[in-house]
């Protein structure tokens, strides 16, 4: 009998494996079958993929081998030498529980639909899902077509489906990113302060890293023209910490700058689609006539931040075919059943209206924040970014002492979240997420903050 626990941060797939597997070193013998997909997918009530995925990783690890009409068979592993040496324990779920927790990327659960997941989840599965290939490396053509519409329509991205790469989330993209350009390239720049994610992707590559600050309108473009750079990452719709859109006259004057040095301009289009004051400007890649812009999106911030780890990335023609010859043999990250569930979520409409909906729910949490911000801190706090995402980025205006804020939020279970420890510099802002919260949870929330933040001024 093997224990699975739904709610553990474990995946089920690896929970099931290392229960096998240890059920396999303690009590199967050589040439032993083991319980069929269908069986133990019923008994455990999993899906068929999961137990496939635990069943898959024992056989790479050589514990069992699938033979064709008789199923799953234990190999010889000389298991005595294990049962002398490895304990398998069960994987503790050790989470540090917080009254408010104040995450700038996370979104509040009850706003995820659900139901309408669910269902469209229920309704394709059996008539989608073949078991016995693999799938396109760059991800499935259905919905690459719709993102490919949907960019269009939102963002003026200029582009094909055959551009698109799907990734699973962010830093997965970067990482593909970095590979396929590191023949060519060497060096990257990135706006200061940045995001630390897109830099330590670089970084793992043996890139070297080149800071440009910014200004108000964005990155400092004459500054990025004395580096020896010819690629550069930028957030220009909502620039990463601190909030600045970058105008219209700085994207011709960058976009410039790639065309000259025949470079290339990473555009993480971050929180474009979580704008509440302002229509966001057109994306860069859509002003771009020369493919020197790669395009890069996610769905985490506006549908999930855990479960929906999807991202995407538009590739520019040239760089298309490098692409292709390096990920020839390379299958997709993303589950299929999550990528056809997403195409149709976005193709039957329901993304559009999901999207109207949260902007609704969020601008009210957002204006509640700043509101109550400016209520309660007053003069002592300058609110720098504002009106789009899922956070406002505040700093002190008054003398603090910030390990003591840090001690008292501590004491009074509060999770902060300070720009620079995912930014770097040395800067005191911090990052205050308001999505995460229920609306009426957001007074209580602010008032303790705000106790802690009075008690730790100089």
């Amino acid at each position: 009998m093997y224990l699975i626990n739904q709610s553990n941060k474990t995946p089920l797939h690896l929970q099931l494996y290392a229960q096998i597997k240890k059920d396999i070193i303690d009590n199967y013998k050589v040439g032993d079958k083991l319980p069929s997909l269908r069986k133990l997918a019923s008994v455990y009530n999993l899906s068929r993929t999961t137990v496939e995925s635990a069943y898959s990783q024992l056989v790479v690890e050589g514990y069992i081998e699938s033979y064709p009409k008789k199923g799953y068979i234990v190999e010889d592993i000389n298991a005595s030498v294990f049962k002398s040496n490895i304990k398998i324990e069960e994987v503790q779920d050790k989470k540090e529980s917080f009254l408010y927790d104040f995450n700038p990327v996370a979104l509040c659960k009850n706003n995820f639909p659900i139901k309408i997941w669910k269902r469209l989840f229920n309704k394709y599965i059996d008539e989608s899902l073949d078991f016995g290939s693999y799938h396109n490396g760059q991800g499935e053509e259905g919905l690459r077509v719709q993102i490919a519409k949907y960019i269009n329509k939102s963002r003026g991205v200029n582009c094909s489906a055959n551009q698109i790469v799907i990734g699973c989330g962010f830093t997965h993209s970067m990482e593909v990113l970095a590979k396929l350009l590191d023949d060519r390239y060497t060096t990257l720049s990135i706006e200061n302060p940045g995001y630390n994610m897109a830099k330590n992707a670089f970084l793992s590559h043996g890139y070297d890293i080149k800071k440009v600050s910014i200004d108000k309108h964005g990155i400092k473009v004459d500054e990025l023209e004395k580096q020896n750079s010819r690629l550069v990452y930028v957030t220009p719709s909502h620039q990463y910490p601190t909030g600045v859109t970058m105008p219209v006259s700085n994207r011709y004057k960058l976009l410039a700058w790639a065309d000259k040095n025949d470079g290339f301009i990473i555009e993480d289009d971050c929180d474009s689609e979580l704008s509440y004051v302002n229509r966001p400007v057109p994306s860069l890649q859509g002003l771009d006539k020369s493919n020197r812009v790669i395009y890069i999106g996610t769905f985490s911030k506006s549908l999930s931040a855990s479960f929906l780890r999807v991202s995407y990335m538009v590739l520019p023609k040239p760089l298309l075919e490098i692409y292709k010859n390096h990920y020839t043999r390379v299958f997709s990250t993303v589950p299929l059943m999550l990528q056809i569930t997403l195409e149709k979520f976005i193709s039957e409409g329901h993304w559009d209206k999901h999207l109207r909906k949260i902007r609704t729910i969020n601008r009210k949490k957002h204006n509640l924040m700043k509101s109550l911000l400016e209520e309660k801190l007053g003069e002592s706090v300058k609110i720098e970014a504002q009106g789009a995402g899922l956070a406002i980025l505040i700093n002190p205006n008054v003398a603090m002492n910030l390990s003591k804020l840090k001690t008292l939020a501590k004491k009074q279970r509060i999770k902060l979240y300070f720009a620079k420890d995912v930014c770097g510099g040395d800067w005191d802002a911090i990052r205050m997420g308001f999505a995460v919260f229920k609306e009426e949870e957001l007074e209580p929330a602010l008032e303790m903050f705000s106790r802690i933040w009075h008690e730790a001024r100089e």
